[in-house]
């Protein structure tokens, strides 16, 4: 990675925001036209590239279809920035078929998050540009209004610098900063040992899932804290860990996953949980690539905007 990752050009209104399905296919096609919807009122024109309806199957089209979109979208001057549709399964399948070298000529925001995990890491790790985790197209009308006004502040360079989320639990104090990378921990965990891992050393670590019983996110933890991943971070997020249920069930999942994670993690550095990233309706948007630090004694995430450069 670039010791100063880039920052996209942002947004002005009136320009084209290019949707495509980097993974799974669309399942309901209201929420995609309410995301839409949302993103043409606030004064930006959307360009859909690849199959928009709904279909069976787990993958929205072939891995070369679906890289080829990718592609087109970037390669097309009109085309501002690139958001995901949705998730599902599918990006790891097409890194080795994506031009990085295309992307760092051209810098462009690209949006996600779950499975599109991997792709904003590996953009930040390969072409030295910064990436956005926040709502998809399809998730953008159920996201709450903080999380939809983060989106975009950060799409259009308005951003604030210093957050401050309601409901942020400080399971461990102290100050950290590094870039902020991560997002979903099952596709990170598919990246170990792979030559698409990305060195988290000095980062800070945001982690967030849904639909995953906590065997399995202790496995994946656990598998982290043996890898040595969990061993030079600056600072632990934990983000929304979430099974679908009830609230109680979710509250316990998500204090069985903090209590792992102080086991697991070495002294040193801050651990926060209930940061608002995730799967359900509070996804504040966050630039991955740019440095943060992590004040515990205020609760708050101070973006370092100093630390990359502006294309």
């Amino acid at each position: 990675m670039n010791s100063q990752p880039i920052l996209p050009p942002r947004l002005r209104r009136g320009d084209t925001i290019g949707l495509f399905c980097p993974a799974g296919p669309v399942r309901d096609a209201e929420r995609l036209r309410a995301g839409i919807r949302l993103i043409e009122e606030l004064g930006f024109a959307v360009k859909i590239q690849g199959p928009a309806t709904p279909a069976d199957g787990y993958l929205a089209d072939s891995d070369e279809q679906r890289a080829a979109h990718l592609h087109e979208l970037w390669h097309d001057e009109e085309i501002k920035a690139i958001a995901a549709i949705r998730g599902g399964y599918g990006c790891l399948r097409m890194i080795e078929l994506l031009d990085w070298d295309l992307f760092r000529r051209h810098p462009k925001f690209l949006v996600g998050f779950s499975d599109v995990t991997a792709l904003l890491n590996i953009l930040v790790d390969r072409a030295g540009l910064v990436a956005v985790h926040g709502p998809m197209a399809a998730t953008l009308a159920r996201s709450d209004e903080q999380s939809r006004a983060s989106l975009f502040a950060l799409l259009t360079g308005t951003f604030e610098e210093r957050l401050k989320p309601k409901g942020v639990e400080i399971l461990r104090g102290g100050t950290g900063r590094g870039r902020l990378v991560g997002g979903n921990l099952t596709t990170l965990v598919h990246l170990l040992a792979t030559p698409w891992e990305c060195s988290w050393d000095g980062c800070i670590l945001v982690l967030e899932d849904t639909g995953e019983p906590l065997c399995r996110l202790d496995r994946m933890l656990t598998h982290l804290a043996l890898a040595g991943r969990l061993q030079r971070l600056a600072g632990l997020v934990l983000g929304d860990f979430d099974l679908g249920h009830d609230d109680l069930a979710n509250v316990r999942l998500q204090e069985a996953v903090w209590t792992r994670a102080l086991e697991l993690a070495p002294p040193g550095y801050p651990i926060w949980a209930c940061f608002p990233v995730g799967h359900r309706q509070r996804n504040l948007a966050l630039p991955i690539g740019m440095e943060a630090v992590l004040e515990s004694d205020t609760g708050t995430l101070a973006l370092l905007a100093a630390s990359v450069t502006p294309a």
